[in-house]
Protein backbone atom coordinates (compact mmCIF):
# COMPACT_ATOMS: atom_id res chain seq x y z
CA UNK A 1 0.00 0.00 0.00
CA UNK A 2 1.12 3.91 -0.56
CA UNK A 3 2.20 5.34 2.92
CA UNK A 4 0.55 8.24 2.00
CA UNK A 5 -2.61 9.68 3.75
CA UNK A 6 -6.18 9.12 3.25
CA UNK A 7 -8.20 11.06 5.28
CA UNK A 8 -11.44 9.45 3.86
CA UNK A 9 -9.54 5.92 4.96
CA UNK A 10 -8.17 6.92 8.09
CA UNK A 11 -4.69 5.52 7.33
CA UNK A 12 -1.13 6.82 6.11
CA UNK A 13 1.53 9.43 7.00
CA UNK A 14 1.92 12.97 6.33
CA UNK A 15 4.10 14.00 3.12
CA UNK A 16 7.67 14.44 4.27
CA UNK A 17 7.08 10.69 5.99
CA UNK A 18 5.34 9.07 3.03
CA UNK A 19 7.70 10.17 0.93
CA UNK A 20 10.85 8.82 2.97
CA UNK A 21 8.55 5.44 3.35
CA UNK A 22 8.08 4.91 -0.30
CA UNK A 23 12.27 5.40 -1.11
CA UNK A 24 12.18 2.79 1.03
CA UNK A 25 10.00 0.67 -0.66
CA UNK A 26 11.70 1.68 -3.72
CA UNK A 27 15.09 0.56 -2.21
CA UNK A 28 13.66 -2.98 -1.82
CA UNK A 29 12.20 -3.11 -5.91
CA UNK A 30 15.39 -1.81 -6.92
CA UNK A 31 16.89 -4.98 -5.07
CA UNK A 32 14.93 -7.32 -6.38
CA UNK A 33 15.14 -6.49 -10.29
CA UNK A 34 19.03 -7.18 -10.15
CA UNK A 35 19.63 -10.77 -11.52
CA UNK A 36 22.26 -11.65 -9.36
CA UNK A 37 19.14 -11.47 -6.51
CA UNK A 38 17.29 -13.98 -8.45
CA UNK A 39 17.71 -16.01 -5.27
CA UNK A 40 18.12 -13.75 -2.68
CA UNK A 41 16.05 -14.78 -0.12
CA UNK A 42 16.75 -12.06 1.92
CA UNK A 43 15.63 -9.54 -0.51
CA UNK A 44 13.04 -11.71 -1.59
CA UNK A 45 11.86 -11.91 2.12
CA UNK A 46 11.90 -8.50 2.72
CA UNK A 47 9.37 -8.11 -0.39
CA UNK A 48 7.57 -10.70 1.16
CA UNK A 49 7.51 -9.21 4.78
CA UNK A 50 6.26 -6.16 3.45
CA UNK A 51 3.36 -8.08 0.92
CA UNK A 52 2.05 -9.48 4.18
CA UNK A 53 2.28 -6.18 6.10
CA UNK A 54 0.08 -4.09 3.34
CA UNK A 55 -2.37 -7.10 3.34
CA UNK A 56 -3.03 -7.12 6.67
CA UNK A 57 -3.58 -3.19 6.62
CA UNK A 58 -5.85 -4.10 3.91
CA UNK A 59 -8.18 -6.84 6.22
CA UNK A 60 -7.89 -4.17 9.08
CA UNK A 61 -9.62 -1.99 6.80
CA UNK A 62 -12.26 -4.28 5.65
CA UNK A 63 -12.73 -5.47 8.93
CA UNK A 64 -16.94 -4.55 8.93
CA UNK A 65 -16.79 -5.88 5.51
CA UNK A 66 -19.73 -8.43 5.65
CA UNK A 67 -17.76 -11.32 3.93
CA UNK A 68 -14.75 -10.24 6.33
CA UNK A 69 -14.16 -13.57 7.39
CA UNK A 70 -13.82 -15.17 3.98
CA UNK A 71 -12.10 -12.40 2.37
CA UNK A 72 -10.17 -10.57 4.49
CA UNK A 73 -8.17 -13.58 6.29
CA UNK A 74 -5.36 -11.44 7.60
CA UNK A 75 -3.48 -14.94 8.25
CA UNK A 76 -4.11 -15.94 4.40
CA UNK A 77 -2.75 -13.60 1.15
CA UNK A 78 -4.81 -13.63 -1.40
CA UNK A 79 -3.90 -16.09 -4.56
CA UNK A 80 -2.79 -14.49 -7.78
CA UNK A 81 -4.47 -15.58 -11.01
CA UNK A 82 -3.79 -14.57 -14.49
CA UNK A 83 -5.68 -16.21 -17.44
CA UNK A 84 -4.14 -15.28 -19.69
CA UNK A 85 -0.30 -15.93 -18.90
CA UNK A 86 1.49 -16.28 -21.78
CA UNK A 87 4.85 -17.70 -21.06
CA UNK A 88 3.99 -17.29 -16.82
CA UNK A 89 6.30 -14.46 -15.87
CA UNK A 90 3.64 -12.79 -13.88
CA UNK A 91 2.77 -16.12 -12.14
CA UNK A 92 6.47 -17.11 -11.30
CA UNK A 93 7.41 -13.58 -9.75
CA UNK A 94 4.11 -13.81 -7.77
CA UNK A 95 5.02 -17.21 -6.45
CA UNK A 96 8.71 -16.54 -5.75
CA UNK A 97 6.95 -13.77 -3.72
CA UNK A 98 4.87 -15.93 -0.88
CA UNK A 99 1.59 -15.74 -3.54
CA UNK A 100 -0.68 -18.73 -4.06
CA UNK A 101 -0.28 -18.59 -8.17
CA UNK A 102 -3.02 -19.69 -10.58
CA UNK A 103 -2.42 -19.28 -14.44
CA UNK A 104 -4.16 -20.02 -17.59
CA UNK A 105 -4.16 -19.52 -21.03
CA UNK A 106 -5.62 -21.24 -24.50
CA UNK A 107 -2.22 -22.04 -25.94
CA UNK A 108 -1.25 -25.91 -25.07
CA UNK A 109 2.42 -23.98 -25.51
CA UNK A 110 1.75 -21.45 -22.83
CA UNK A 111 0.34 -24.12 -20.81
CA UNK A 112 3.15 -26.33 -21.03
CA UNK A 113 5.32 -23.84 -19.88
CA UNK A 114 3.45 -22.71 -17.01
CA UNK A 115 3.17 -25.87 -15.87
CA UNK A 116 7.27 -26.50 -16.27
CA UNK A 117 7.53 -22.87 -14.05
CA UNK A 118 5.32 -22.78 -11.34
CA UNK A 119 3.58 -26.03 -10.81
CA UNK A 120 6.28 -28.97 -11.53
CA UNK A 121 9.00 -27.46 -9.44
CA UNK A 122 7.05 -27.06 -6.35
CA UNK A 123 5.96 -30.37 -6.35
CA UNK A 124 9.19 -31.90 -6.39
CA UNK A 125 11.01 -29.16 -4.19
CA UNK A 126 14.02 -30.33 -1.73
CA UNK A 127 14.32 -33.37 -3.38
CA UNK A 128 18.54 -34.46 -3.80
CA UNK A 129 19.59 -34.85 -7.44
CA UNK A 130 19.18 -38.84 -8.75
CA UNK A 131 21.51 -38.46 -11.73
CA UNK A 132 24.76 -39.88 -12.41
CA UNK A 133 27.72 -36.96 -11.62
CA UNK A 134 29.19 -35.94 -15.46
CA UNK A 135 32.46 -37.49 -16.51
CA UNK A 136 35.30 -36.13 -15.40
CA UNK A 137 33.06 -33.36 -12.92
CA UNK A 138 34.45 -33.68 -9.27
CA UNK A 139 32.23 -36.07 -6.46
CA UNK A 140 29.94 -33.46 -5.48
CA UNK A 141 30.36 -32.34 -1.61
CA UNK A 142 28.61 -34.72 0.69
CA UNK A 143 25.89 -32.59 1.98
CA UNK A 144 24.94 -30.04 -1.05
CA UNK A 145 22.18 -27.53 -0.39
CA UNK A 146 19.24 -29.21 -2.23
CA UNK A 147 16.56 -26.17 -0.93
CA UNK A 148 13.26 -25.65 -3.46
CA UNK A 149 14.05 -26.94 -7.09
CA UNK A 150 17.90 -27.12 -6.77
CA UNK A 151 18.02 -30.76 -6.55
CA UNK A 152 15.44 -30.87 -9.69
CA UNK A 153 17.96 -28.21 -11.80
CA UNK A 154 20.87 -30.35 -11.24
CA UNK A 155 19.26 -33.85 -12.45
CA UNK A 156 18.08 -31.69 -15.66
CA UNK A 157 21.40 -30.68 -16.02
CA UNK A 158 22.90 -34.02 -15.10
CA UNK A 159 20.98 -35.80 -17.82
CA UNK A 160 21.40 -33.51 -20.06
CA UNK A 161 24.89 -33.89 -20.42
CA UNK A 162 24.42 -37.73 -20.16
CA UNK A 163 22.33 -36.88 -23.52
CA UNK A 164 25.17 -34.89 -25.19
CA UNK A 165 27.45 -37.35 -24.48
CA UNK A 166 25.40 -40.39 -25.65
CA UNK A 167 24.62 -37.89 -28.75
CA UNK A 168 28.01 -37.54 -29.76
CA UNK A 169 28.79 -41.56 -29.82
CA UNK A 170 25.79 -42.06 -31.74
CA UNK A 171 26.52 -38.58 -34.44
CA UNK A 172 29.83 -37.37 -33.82
CA UNK A 173 31.40 -38.44 -36.92
CA UNK A 174 29.22 -36.10 -38.59
CA UNK A 175 30.57 -33.55 -37.01
CA UNK A 176 34.54 -33.59 -37.33
CA UNK A 177 37.25 -31.45 -35.38
CA UNK A 178 39.24 -29.58 -37.76
CA UNK A 179 43.28 -29.47 -37.76
CA UNK A 180 44.91 -26.52 -38.22
CA UNK A 181 47.37 -27.16 -40.79
CA UNK A 182 50.83 -25.36 -42.06
CA UNK A 183 49.24 -24.82 -45.36
CA UNK A 184 46.38 -23.06 -43.65
CA UNK A 185 48.51 -20.78 -41.85
CA UNK A 186 50.98 -20.05 -44.19
CA UNK A 187 47.86 -18.05 -46.02
CA UNK A 188 47.38 -16.95 -42.24
CA UNK A 189 50.12 -16.04 -40.08
CA UNK A 190 47.93 -16.03 -36.66
CA UNK A 191 47.11 -19.44 -37.14
CA UNK A 192 50.67 -20.01 -36.76
CA UNK A 193 50.57 -20.86 -32.72
CA UNK A 194 47.92 -23.58 -33.65
CA UNK A 195 49.56 -25.75 -36.52
CA UNK A 196 48.90 -29.22 -35.30
CA UNK A 197 46.10 -28.63 -33.00
CA UNK A 198 42.80 -30.21 -33.53
CA UNK A 199 39.88 -27.63 -32.57
CA UNK A 200 35.89 -27.84 -31.73
CA UNK A 201 33.97 -26.47 -34.31
CA UNK A 202 31.23 -24.57 -33.06
CA UNK A 203 29.69 -23.59 -36.27
CA UNK A 204 29.89 -24.16 -40.57
CA UNK A 205 28.47 -21.08 -42.15
CA UNK A 206 26.79 -21.85 -45.23
CA UNK A 207 25.63 -19.14 -48.06
CA UNK A 208 22.47 -20.14 -50.30
CA UNK A 209 23.07 -20.25 -53.56
CA UNK A 210 21.25 -20.39 -57.08
CA UNK A 211 22.04 -20.75 -60.65
CA UNK A 212 23.73 -17.51 -62.28
CA UNK A 213 21.31 -16.06 -64.47
CA UNK A 214 24.21 -15.04 -66.91
CA UNK A 215 23.95 -17.79 -69.59
CA UNK A 216 27.75 -18.03 -69.14
CA UNK A 217 27.37 -19.04 -66.23
CA UNK A 218 23.93 -20.63 -65.21
CA UNK A 219 26.13 -23.77 -64.91
CA UNK A 220 27.43 -22.16 -61.43
CA UNK A 221 25.58 -21.61 -58.61
CA UNK A 222 26.32 -18.28 -56.97
CA UNK A 223 25.82 -17.22 -53.71
CA UNK A 224 23.39 -15.16 -51.94
CA UNK A 225 24.92 -13.27 -48.60
CA UNK A 226 23.92 -10.39 -47.55
CA UNK A 227 27.42 -9.95 -45.90
CA UNK A 228 30.60 -11.69 -45.65
CA UNK A 229 31.60 -10.41 -42.49
CA UNK A 230 31.69 -13.08 -39.81
CA UNK A 231 33.01 -10.91 -36.89
CA UNK A 232 33.04 -7.20 -36.29
CA UNK A 233 34.04 -7.14 -32.65
CA UNK A 234 37.22 -5.07 -31.90
CA UNK A 235 40.11 -7.19 -31.97
CA UNK A 236 38.19 -9.69 -33.37
CA UNK A 237 37.69 -8.66 -37.13
CA UNK A 238 37.00 -11.45 -39.27
CA UNK A 239 35.33 -11.83 -42.85
CA UNK A 240 34.81 -14.44 -45.84
CA UNK A 241 37.07 -12.99 -48.96
CA UNK A 242 35.45 -15.05 -52.13
CA UNK A 243 38.45 -15.65 -54.81
CA UNK A 244 36.94 -15.52 -58.55
CA UNK A 245 38.96 -17.76 -60.85
CA UNK A 246 37.33 -18.13 -64.39
CA UNK A 247 34.16 -19.47 -64.29
CA UNK A 248 34.33 -20.75 -60.88
CA UNK A 249 35.37 -19.65 -57.35
CA UNK A 250 36.67 -20.23 -53.71
CA UNK A 251 35.91 -18.83 -50.34
CA UNK A 252 38.89 -17.65 -48.05
CA UNK A 253 38.74 -16.06 -45.03
CA UNK A 254 40.33 -12.85 -43.59
CA UNK A 255 40.85 -11.54 -40.53
CA UNK A 256 41.30 -7.92 -40.15
CA UNK A 257 38.67 -4.57 -40.39
CA UNK A 258 36.41 -5.67 -42.79
CA UNK A 259 36.07 -4.16 -46.05
CA UNK A 260 33.36 -2.33 -47.86
CA UNK A 261 33.05 -4.94 -50.73
CA UNK A 262 32.82 -7.89 -47.59
CA UNK A 263 30.20 -5.59 -45.65
CA UNK A 264 28.20 -5.47 -48.60
CA UNK A 265 28.28 -9.62 -49.99
CA UNK A 266 26.65 -9.89 -52.94
CA UNK A 267 23.55 -7.92 -51.96
CA UNK A 268 22.37 -5.30 -54.48
CA UNK A 269 20.87 -2.91 -52.28
CA UNK A 270 17.92 -3.16 -49.75
CA UNK A 271 15.39 -4.17 -52.73
CA UNK A 272 17.44 -5.17 -55.26
CA UNK A 273 17.84 -8.44 -54.42
CA UNK A 274 21.74 -9.97 -55.47
CA UNK A 275 24.16 -9.92 -58.22
CA UNK A 276 25.88 -13.09 -59.97
CA UNK A 277 29.42 -12.86 -58.10
CA UNK A 278 31.02 -13.90 -61.50
CA UNK A 279 29.00 -11.65 -64.45
CA UNK A 280 27.87 -8.85 -61.51
CA UNK A 281 24.59 -9.68 -63.07
CA UNK A 282 21.78 -8.69 -61.20
CA UNK A 283 19.30 -11.78 -59.43
CA UNK A 284 16.13 -10.51 -58.39
CA UNK A 285 13.57 -11.69 -55.58
CA UNK A 286 11.55 -12.96 -58.57
CA UNK A 287 14.50 -14.87 -60.30
CA UNK A 288 15.46 -16.63 -56.58
CA UNK A 289 11.53 -17.52 -55.93
CA UNK A 290 11.28 -19.34 -58.60
CA UNK A 291 14.75 -21.15 -58.62
CA UNK A 292 13.60 -22.09 -54.82
CA UNK A 293 10.45 -23.76 -56.18
CA UNK A 294 12.22 -25.50 -58.80
CA UNK A 295 13.82 -26.98 -56.18
CA UNK A 296 17.42 -25.57 -57.77
CA UNK A 297 18.22 -23.59 -54.42
CA UNK A 298 21.30 -24.73 -52.57
CA UNK A 299 23.91 -24.73 -50.19
CA UNK A 300 28.02 -24.07 -50.34
CA UNK A 301 29.97 -24.07 -47.09
CA UNK A 302 31.48 -20.20 -46.32
CA UNK A 303 33.33 -20.52 -43.36
CA UNK A 304 33.77 -22.38 -40.22
CA UNK A 305 34.18 -21.27 -36.97
CA UNK A 306 35.92 -23.18 -34.49
CA UNK A 307 36.69 -22.73 -30.56
CA UNK A 308 40.45 -21.89 -29.65
CA UNK A 309 42.07 -21.30 -26.30
CA UNK A 310 41.61 -17.93 -26.74
CA UNK A 311 38.10 -17.32 -28.18
CA UNK A 312 36.97 -18.11 -31.74
CA UNK A 313 38.44 -19.13 -34.86
CA UNK A 314 37.53 -18.46 -38.05
CA UNK A 315 38.05 -20.78 -40.83
CA UNK A 316 38.17 -21.30 -44.70
CA UNK A 317 35.32 -24.18 -45.85
CA UNK A 318 36.94 -27.58 -45.66
CA UNK A 319 36.17 -30.07 -48.52
CA UNK A 320 35.99 -32.94 -46.59
CA UNK A 321 33.84 -30.84 -43.98
CA UNK A 322 31.17 -30.42 -46.73
CA UNK A 323 31.30 -33.93 -47.94
CA UNK A 324 30.75 -35.15 -44.35
CA UNK A 325 27.59 -32.73 -43.60
CA UNK A 326 26.10 -34.49 -47.51
CA UNK A 327 26.70 -37.61 -45.67
CA UNK A 328 23.66 -37.23 -43.13
CA UNK A 329 20.67 -39.15 -43.98
CA UNK A 330 17.94 -38.87 -41.73
CA UNK A 331 15.93 -41.84 -40.96
CA UNK A 332 12.89 -39.68 -40.10
CA UNK A 333 10.97 -36.34 -42.07
CA UNK A 334 9.12 -34.42 -40.66
CA UNK A 335 7.09 -33.81 -44.11
CA UNK A 336 3.66 -32.25 -42.50
CA UNK A 337 2.60 -28.99 -44.68
CA UNK A 338 4.17 -26.01 -43.59
CA UNK A 339 0.95 -23.25 -42.39
CA UNK A 340 -0.07 -20.07 -40.81
CA UNK A 341 2.46 -17.74 -40.70
CA UNK A 342 5.93 -19.83 -41.64
CA UNK A 343 4.45 -19.90 -44.76
CA UNK A 344 3.99 -16.67 -45.58
CA UNK A 345 8.16 -16.00 -47.05
CA UNK A 346 9.64 -19.46 -46.93
CA UNK A 347 6.56 -20.44 -49.15
CA UNK A 348 7.74 -18.54 -51.63
CA UNK A 349 11.26 -19.79 -52.07
CA UNK A 350 10.18 -23.82 -52.52
CA UNK A 351 9.86 -24.49 -48.86
CA UNK A 352 6.93 -26.26 -48.37
CA UNK A 353 6.60 -29.11 -45.32
CA UNK A 354 8.71 -28.83 -42.10
CA UNK A 355 11.04 -31.08 -43.40
CA UNK A 356 12.50 -28.16 -46.19
CA UNK A 357 13.82 -25.96 -42.61
CA UNK A 358 16.19 -27.90 -41.62
CA UNK A 359 19.01 -29.79 -43.50
CA UNK A 360 19.46 -33.45 -43.44
CA UNK A 361 22.12 -33.23 -40.11
CA UNK A 362 20.19 -30.84 -38.49
CA UNK A 363 17.01 -33.73 -38.79
CA UNK A 364 19.79 -36.31 -38.17
CA UNK A 365 20.64 -34.29 -34.98
CA UNK A 366 17.60 -33.08 -34.02
CA UNK A 367 15.58 -36.69 -34.00
CA UNK A 368 19.33 -37.97 -32.31
CA UNK A 369 18.58 -35.64 -29.15
CA UNK A 370 14.48 -36.07 -29.83
CA UNK A 371 15.07 -39.96 -29.16
CA UNK A 372 17.36 -39.28 -26.54
CA UNK A 373 14.77 -37.64 -23.85
CA UNK A 374 12.39 -40.89 -23.93
CA UNK A 375 15.59 -42.75 -23.08
CA UNK A 376 16.97 -39.87 -20.43
CA UNK A 377 13.04 -40.34 -18.72
CA UNK A 378 13.13 -44.05 -18.66
CA UNK A 379 17.09 -43.75 -17.12
CA UNK A 380 16.21 -41.19 -14.61
CA UNK A 381 12.86 -43.59 -13.41
CA UNK A 382 15.19 -46.31 -12.78
CA UNK A 383 17.86 -43.92 -10.98
CA UNK A 384 15.17 -42.66 -8.77
CA UNK A 385 13.96 -45.80 -7.75
CA UNK A 386 17.87 -47.25 -7.48
CA UNK A 387 18.74 -43.96 -4.93
CA UNK A 388 14.97 -44.87 -2.79
CA UNK A 389 12.69 -42.62 -4.52
CA UNK A 390 9.39 -44.23 -3.54
CA UNK A 391 7.09 -44.78 -6.81
CA UNK A 392 3.37 -44.76 -6.80
CA UNK A 393 3.06 -45.55 -10.35
CA UNK A 394 1.50 -41.98 -11.59
CA UNK A 395 2.63 -39.81 -13.94
CA UNK A 396 2.87 -35.99 -14.16
CA UNK A 397 -0.67 -35.87 -15.60
CA UNK A 398 -2.12 -37.83 -12.94
CA UNK A 399 -0.81 -35.85 -10.02
CA UNK A 400 2.09 -38.48 -9.33
CA UNK A 401 5.17 -36.97 -6.99
CA UNK A 402 6.95 -40.29 -6.97
CA UNK A 403 9.51 -41.58 -9.02
CA UNK A 404 7.59 -42.21 -12.51
CA UNK A 405 6.52 -38.43 -11.95
CA UNK A 406 10.04 -37.13 -11.37
CA UNK A 407 11.53 -38.81 -14.35
CA UNK A 408 8.19 -36.99 -16.58
CA UNK A 409 9.28 -33.80 -15.00
CA UNK A 410 13.02 -34.06 -15.94
CA UNK A 411 11.92 -34.86 -19.70
CA UNK A 412 9.64 -31.89 -19.65
CA UNK A 413 13.17 -29.53 -19.23
CA UNK A 414 14.97 -31.40 -21.60
CA UNK A 415 12.24 -31.45 -24.46
CA UNK A 416 12.03 -28.16 -24.18
CA UNK A 417 15.79 -27.76 -24.49
CA UNK A 418 15.69 -30.14 -27.71
CA UNK A 419 12.59 -27.27 -29.17
CA UNK A 420 14.81 -24.63 -28.23
CA UNK A 421 17.58 -25.97 -30.17
CA UNK A 422 15.27 -26.42 -33.33
CA UNK A 423 15.04 -22.63 -33.58
CA UNK A 424 18.64 -22.26 -34.50
CA UNK A 425 19.37 -25.71 -35.61
CA UNK A 426 17.40 -24.86 -39.08
CA UNK A 427 18.27 -23.13 -42.38
CA UNK A 428 15.96 -19.80 -41.12
CA UNK A 429 17.82 -19.61 -38.57
CA UNK A 430 19.63 -16.22 -39.27
CA UNK A 431 17.52 -14.60 -42.00
CA UNK A 432 19.12 -11.27 -41.86
CA UNK A 433 22.49 -12.35 -42.34
CA UNK A 434 21.41 -15.19 -44.97
CA UNK A 435 23.49 -17.41 -43.74
CA UNK A 436 22.87 -21.13 -42.89
CA UNK A 437 24.22 -22.22 -39.51
CA UNK A 438 25.02 -25.62 -39.68
CA UNK A 439 24.79 -27.66 -36.59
Amino acid sequence: NDPGYERHLGRGVNKQKAAAERERLFKIIEDLVQWENTNNEEVLERARAEIRRSWRETCELNKNHPQAAELFNPEKLPAFHDPFAGGGALPLEAQRLGLESYASDLNPVAVTINKAMIEIPPRFAGRPPVGPIPAGEKQAKLHEDWRGARGLAEDVRRYGAWMREQAEQRIGHLYPKITITAEMAAERPDLKPLVGQQLTVIAWLWARTVKSPNPAFSHVDVPLASTFVLSSKAGKEAYVEPVVEGDSYRFTVKVGKSTEAAKAGTAAGKRGGFYCLLSKSPIDYKYIRNEGQAGRMGARLMAIVAEGARGRVYLPPSEAHEAIAHQAQPMWRPNVKLHGKCRVNVSNYGLDVYGDLFTPRQLVALTTFSDLVGEAIAKARADALAAGMPDDGRGLDAGGTGATAYAEAIGVYLAMAVDYAANYWSVTATPADGFIRGT
